[in-house]
């Protein structure tokens, strides 16, 4: 076994009761601080990748009220982020959604979280390295003037090659410690932020100019979810909106490694979540004001460009020369969430291998970089196979994974939201505080999620849900969806007949205390 039982020395507290292990990781303390980890937060999320993925789709879904949407899709998000916060206060782990929901339900209903975590990471992953590998040859073609440049994303071989390339290099990097990540995220989302300002500042000059005769004329109420025209529509734009926010909680995940580990992390996810919206608004109000959000022309939810906005409006809102900069800012935010992103898979992974509901080869630390190595290593090559294989089958397959992370989002988090009421139950008539923080809100925003969970469920059974394939009669997004929580459960009893002291309850409990390191 590779896990250390820890006993608390000199300087350190322990927060929880003082019977039960207490299992260190061994990742490096002190590595992050709180700019350091809301930038991570945000690069994870990947704003400008996003935006110009889910920008076309969401007003094809609700028109004018995308603004709207932004601001729903915000709110279970930010519910749940309060829940993170206080969950991180009283049990700083790594291990995050998987270790607090094991505390609160149980060994089968924790380790079921950490899949959804782990799976819906990968997936994230595998996707975002596909759209840095096009936007590679994009800006490739467009920097040398040669289509025949950027067509090479068209080679099926040559796409695996480049994305399996990227793919190690995010992998090295993030095997290479919190520092050497930090630093590179730093250039990363500066540049991303500063394009995106850019972009809204031109956006709103030519809206005021009038430029383009799909324009509208700013309104409030754009800013009404009520106004949008039928439930599955705003069902559909609240499960895009949810997406372009998820990742904020990796921040959460560095809480081991970063200074002031009980408050740092949640403080750091609250100023990411503020970024975040921030961004989006601007980006949504200023491109709706310029472009329009229909179908004609350069509006927003035209169907040949919906997919890829800022590659649609980057010529005529920033001209030949600026455009460019926005091409760089959608490789930028892509490659930086594919580095950040191993972050909560390695150390969901190492928790979950520390704590016996893993094999004990994957929570091995890197002694010299104090990073889990072999769990990041783990999470690159599961990357490059599912995307390789999906990319190889079928390209409609692929998509329709991508359809179903919704569904994993929606499944963690909300299962951490209750978990955080039901751990801190017995807390909640202590304060107003506690009853809002600990209770309210976080039942609240895990009640939001679910709904969307069993909404999206049920839309999956319908064959024209994603690229309009079927199984046996049932739409494929739904196969894949329920396929892969059903593989987790497959894996889990497999798991279970081989490291059987934590599904009994006897490795990680509500009363094993945890390692607090104040600094």
């Amino acid at each position: 076994m590779t896990q250390l039982d820890v006993r608390p020395q000199a300087g350190d507290t322990v927060s929880g009761v003082a019977e039960g292990d207490v299992r260190g990781k061994g990742l490096g303390k002190g590595s992050v601080g709180l700019v350091g980890s809301a930038v991570i937060g945000i690069s994870t999320v990947a704003p400008v990748y996003c935006l110009t993925s889910t920008l076309g789709s969401t007003a094809g879904e609700v028109s004018m009220q995308m603004p709207a949407i932004f601001l729903a899709g915000f709110l279970p998000m930010l519910l749940v982020a309060f829940a993170y916060r206080e969950l991180n206060k009283a049990m700083p782990d790594c291990g995050t959604s998987f270790t607090w929901t094991v505390k609160a339900f149980g060994p089968r209903i924790g380790w079921m979280c950490g899949w959804g975590l782990v799976i819906a990471t990968i997936i994230v992953l595998s996707n975002l390295a596909g759209v840095a590998t096009s936007y590679f040859w994009l800006l490739a073609g467009e920097i040398t003037n040669n289509p025949s440049i950027a067509a090479l994303d068209d080679n099926k071989l040559v796409h695996i090659a480049t994305c399996l390339t990227l793919i190690a290099v995010a992998t090295a990097i993030s095997y290479r410690g919190m520092t050497a990540t930090k630093g590179v995220q730093y250039a990363l989302v500066g540049l991303q932020l500063v394009v995106l300002a850019v972009f809204v500042a031109m956006a709103f000059q030519k809206a005021s100019a009038g430029t383009f005769d799909t324009g509208l004329d700013f309104s409030w109420s754009w800013m009404n979810p009520f106004a949008v025209e039928s439930m599955a529509a705003f069902t559909a734009g609240l499960s895009l909106s949810i997406f372009m926010y998820w990742g904020w909680d990796a921040c959460l995940a560095t809480n081991e490694e970063t200074t002031g580990s009980t408050k740092t992390p949640g403080r750091a996810s609250l100023i990411a979540m503020v970024v975040l919206v921030g961004s989006y608004l601007a980006t949504g109000v200023a491109a709706q004001m310029a472009v329009g959000a229909g179908g004609e022309g350069l509006g927003l939810a035209n169907e040949e460009t919906s997919g890829n906005v800022f590659a649609a409006l980057a010529g005529p809102v920033m001209g030949p020369v600026l455009g460019i900069l926005l091409f760089v800012a959608v490789l930028a935010s892509a490659a930086a969430s594919l580095q950040t992103t191993f972050i909560p898979v390695a150390r969901t992974v190492l928790a979950m291998s520390t704590y016996e509901a893993l094999p004990p080869s994957y929570a091995k630390v890197h002694p010299k970089f104090k990073t889990p190595g072999r769990a990041t290593v783990m999470a690159g090559v599961a990357t490059g196979a599912f995307y390789t294989v999906m990319t190889l089958v079928s390209e409609n397959v692929l998509t329709d994974t991508i359809f179903a992370l919704g569904l994993m989002i929606c499944f963690y988090y909300s299962l951490t939201a209750f978990a955080c009421a039901w751990y801190f139950r017995g807390e909640l008539r202590r304060s107003s505080r506690d009853l809002f923080f600990k209770g309210v809100f976080p039942v609240l925003g895990g009640l939001l999620l679910a709904a969307v969970f069993f909404k999206t469920l049920y839309d999956m059974l319908d064959p024209a849900y994603g690229s309009g394939s079927t199984v046996l009669g049932v739409g494929s997004v739904f196969v894949i969806g329920v396929g892969l929580l059903a593989l987790g459960l497959v894996i889990m009893f497999v798991t279970e007949r081989r490291s059987p002291a934590f599904f009994r309850g006897q490795v990680l409990t509500k009363s094993t205390p945890a390692l607090v390191v104040e600094d």
